[in-house]
């Protein structure tokens, strides 16, 4: 499976190589290593081949090595841009391993932001090249997803007739992501021009946004499979800079979900301005400019595995639950709304 990390404050913005390239488990590592608490146990007594849970060992012993992008959001196009006003996403795409990729290397080390969306990917049968990597941008808004839509040949062309006209042209690949991307715009701007897409909408209409597209998703696989649908996987989230949703889904009365955490307190533990050291206790950053007594701006991280090795800074998102979170940096986890008639079952995994 693929993996995805978020970062978003109103206030305290991050330095991307902190966040992305210097902690044991940043998620240019999650390539091949993976830490997932409260799911799998951790150490060399208790890894992935101990697991008795074949859907899990399925998902972790992928490479993820099909594609990297990094989206951040930016205030350079409101200084030179008439008519924009806010941050926009920049966007950066790539087919190399990120350990490798000096830009993607340099790019971290200059680069800070108060809203972040990475990701490397796994693919799930689609073609890897860079229009196929996530995130995926709609003006304002930025998409990514971890997981699968099943059958989705058997489902992409009634997809694309639940699109806008604009949302449709917006599709440059060929994956499910960005197809579901795409409806979840659509549902946003309630089948809007592409000049909606620049517009903020309250958190509630993305709320109903995203569940909706999941709903849509679950309601095309019944009518053209029937009882020979099987459950999708599907962790997405959506920003617009100052706003974020993220779902933790699959229609399966047993199955979990892929893994996806929370955390309101690693960011200060990733920021080197801060004492204390993402990889350990007893490890000292010698980088920190700020003294143990001083705070750090809110701020939510939301990732498909912790980046620090405390397990007390962060929380699994429960099964088919959305996580919110507001302007103000609140968080809050929600159930996903959905006809429980959608669980079906899955004949690869008993």
């Amino acid at each position: 499976m693929c993996r995805w990390f978020a970062y978003i404050s109103p206030e305290e913005p991050c330095l991307l190589s902190d966040v992305l390239i210097e902690p044991a488990n940043a998620i240019s590592k999650q390539c091949s290593e993976h830490y997932l608490p409260q799911l799998l146990p951790h150490g060399e007594e208790h890894d992935l081949d101990d697991s008795n849970d074949a859907l899990m060992k399925m998902r972790n012993s992928l490479l993820n090595m099909d594609g990297l992008g990094v989206a951040w959001y930016t205030k350079a196009a409101e200084n030179y841009i008439k008519g924009v006003e806010g941050q926009r996403p920049a966007l950066y795409k790539t087919q190399s391993p990120p350990i490798s990729d000096f830009n993607f290397r340099n790019l971290c080390s200059n680069t800070e932001t108060q809203c972040l969306f990475a990701h490397i990917r796994a693919t799930s049968g689609s073609v890897v090249t860079q229009v196929n990597s996530h995130p995926f941008v709609f003006g304002r808004h930025v998409f990514m997803h971890n997981g699968a839509i099943s059958s989705f040949s058997n489902v992409r062309r009634d997809m694309t007739d639940l699109l806008s006209f604009d949302a449709y042209c917006n599709i440059l690949g060929s994956t499910d992501s960005e197809h579901a991307a795409a409806l979840y715009i659509t549902n946003l701007t309630n089948h809007g021009t592409k000049d909606t897409w620049e517009k903020e909408y309250p958190l509630t209409e993305m709320q109903n946004a995203m569940n909706k597209t999941i709903v849509q998703i679950m309601e095309l696989q019944q009518k053209q499979l029937g009882d020979k649908a099987t459950p999708n996987s599907l962790n997405f989230c959506a920003t617009d800079g100052h706003k974020m949703v993220a779902t933790r889904f699959r229609n399966h009365a047993m199955q979990q979900p892929p893994s996806l955490y929370w955390s309101e307190f690693a960011g200060r533990t990733l920021n080197q301005k801060f004492p204390g050291n993402p990889d350990g206790a007893d490890m000292v950053n010698e980088a920190a400019t700020k003294g143990t007594d001083e705070k750090i701006g809110k701020h939510t991280i939301i990732a498909s595995e912790p980046t620090t090795y405390d397990e007390g800074e962060w929380h699994l998102i429960k099964a088919n639950c959305m996580l919110t979170v507001d302007e103000k940096g609140t968080e809050k986890e929600v159930p996903l709304e959905y006809d429980a008639k959608f669980n079906v079952a899955d004949p690869n995994f008993a």
